[in-house]
């Protein structure tokens, strides 16, 4: 085992290879607060990638409902149930990760998926967190809750996947820092499976190898947006590349968001991976729960997003979330207007941060006619 710094939980902890950091790293911003559930990112990435046999459970991205919502079932309960209850000491986690409570002769602490953990892919959509019997109105957060978590591979700095695998056939891009697993060295063990906490490595039985999401590397060499990101209707997504803490850039909007404003947050940071996609909590969710799924930023996180509209660079970069499908690897905030650049530094996108309003009189004098809708 070595000893290795994860920035998410601001200690030192165990994990079986030397930390070395890619060139850069594939991180993404989703806005969950800006998710339909429609599914259109999870359809994009099916046909794009897993339409072949033996993929036919595969979902790469999918989109799945809180709290009662999961795909394998239950993956998150049955992750933190195994942990155990942890405890954050202000931002340093003082429980243990998943590496470090894994039991003896085992390098990770994981689960195996049965198949009928995958027969329900939708199961608990909508379904809130408790009913409403009488009338009841808002009064801040939510008594009745539920929000929608997409969800791909988080490419972690640190992954339970590649640990695992005693074949040493999953690996960390150096050039990008995407996980992917080698299909030629692969032989079906499974342990990345039952390793990967976030279940985002699949089983599949007809080639007798592990797939996974690839964040559509294709189309990153490109300087494209994966195919998800790009199809988002809801302009949930952003795809670029995050730093270190010590080397971040303010007008990385990826950065910005993380680290200068903190309104991002990994998935489940005590799990110890250092996830690479991070999530703007909902706005309308019990503090406890959030915390538990973001860790302890996650209401200063929400505040902050709040009061955004008070904020033109925050602003800025939320418009140009879905913008483009280029890579957004530089931001500026000019007048009125959010620009984004590629690693060039070309304009890709130019937005306006705040959405052009237009009030029309109620009666159309040329015409002759009443409109119902006059804004």
């Amino acid at each position: 085992m070595a000893k290795v710094f994860n920035w998410q939980i601001n200690r030192e902890m165990d994990y079986w290879y030397k930390g070395v950091r890619p060139e850069r790293q594939f991180g993404a911003i989703f806005d969950i607060n800006k998710c339909i559930s429609c599914q259109t990112c999870t359809v994009a990435c099916k046909t794009t990638w897993t339409a072949g046999r033996g993929q036919e459970y595969m979902f790469w991205n999918n989109v799945e409902s809180k709290p009662y919502g999961f795909y394998p079932i239950m993956w998150d309960v049955k992750a933190l149930s195994l942990l155990g209850a942890g405890e954050w000491n202000g931002d340093v986690y003082a429980g243990k990760t998943i590496f470090e409570s894994a039991p003896a002769k085992e390098r990770v602490l994981g689960w195996q998926p049965t198949d009928y953990d995958y027969a329900h892919p939708n199961i608990g959509e909508d379904e809130v967190n408790k009913a409403i019997d009488t009338g009841a109105y808002m009064t801040g957060k939510h008594a009745a809750w539920m929000f929608y978590l997409a969800r791909i591979c988080n490419h972690c700095t640190y992954p339970a996947c590649l640990a695992a695998c005693p074949r040493g056939a999953i690996y960390k891009r150096r050039e990008d820092g995407i996980v992917l697993v080698n299909q030629q060295h692969c032989r079906g063990y499974q342990e990345c499976v039952r390793a990967c906490p976030y279940k985002k490595v699949f089983y599949n039985a007809v080639e007798g190898v592990s797939q996974k999401c690839i964040a559509c590397f294709p189309k990153i060499e490109a300087g494209e947006q994966p195919q998800c990101f790009v199809a988002c209707i809801g302009k949930i997504r952003m795809q670029g590349w995050i730093n270190p803490p010590d080397k971040a850039q303010e007008d990385n909007p990826i950065d910005y968001l993380v680290y200068v404003r903190k309104v991002a947050l990994p998935l489940f940071p005590q799990l110890g991976l250092e996830p690479n996609v991070y999530y703007i909590p909902p706005v309308h969710v019990p503090d406890y729960f959030l915390t538990q799924m973001f860790g302890p930023g996650a209401n200063n996180a929400v505040e902050t997003y709040l009061k955004a509209r008070e904020d033109k660079t925050l602003a800025g970069i939320f418009t140009l979330l879905g913008s483009t499908k280029f890579t957004v690897n530089y931001f500026k905030i000019e007048g009125d207007e959010a620009i984004g650049y590629d690693s060039q530094r070309n304009e890709i996108a130019r937005v306006p941060v705040t959405e052009p309003v237009i009030t029309r009189a109620s009666f159309d004098e040329a015409l002759q006619i009443g409109r119902h809708n006059i804004t």
